[in-house]
């Protein structure tokens, strides 16, 4: 399992150090789901951040990057948009087997967090692109999604706007 210091050796030292967990903890409550602890390591640690100009990251504890209002906002959107579940394979939302839509791209990629059917189930990252309609379920963690996706590695997300060999994030406001 990647490990917050191998993303950090590839983007960089953080700058957001969050370290308050009720943030979390109000947003876990109010989803009724418990967020993996890689993907909550690696948003405590940035925050809400631009990463390679294409992958937004926001942080439930951020005035105006909120990732619950992100999360809520965009089950929204994909509960109207795609009823039918023509675009994804299961429902958007926070219940077991849903996907949780926790990050968005440029050029309108959504990344999702697959919710376990049960508490033995690991969790597993997917990503919906819009250019193709194409929907690819990574069976791993957010923080091994994140490194093969910094190491371009991860096909549907390519990072193609990263400088050679050295990926890059800004934070965002």
């Amino acid at each position: 399992m990647a490990t917050l210091d191998d993303i950090t050796a590839l983007l960089g030292e953080p700058r957001f150090h969050w370290s308050d967990p009720a943030p979390w903890d109000r947003l876990e409550q109010e989803l009724g789901v418990r967020f993996p602890a890689d993907f909550r390591e690696i948003a405590d640690a940035y925050g809400p951040i631009l990463i390679n100009g294409q992958v937004s990251l926001d942080h439930p504890g951020h005035a105006t990057r909120n990732l619950g209002e992100t999360i809520k906002e965009e089950i929204g959107f994909w509960l109207e948009e795609d009823a039918d579940q023509e675009n994804i394979p299961s429902r958007a939302g926070a219940l077991p087997g849903e996907l949780l839509p926790v990050a968005t791209g440029s050029q309108g990629e959504t990344v999702f967090l697959r919710v376990p059917e049960s508490p033995s189930e690991p969790w597993a990252v997917g990503v919906h692109e819009w250019d193709s309609f194409s929907f690819v379920l990574h069976e791993k963690p957010f923080g091994d999604w994140l490194l093969a996706y910094l190491k371009n590695e991860d096909a549907t997300m390519y990072s193609s706007e990263s400088e050679p060999g050295r990926p890059f994030y800004e934070p965002t406001k």
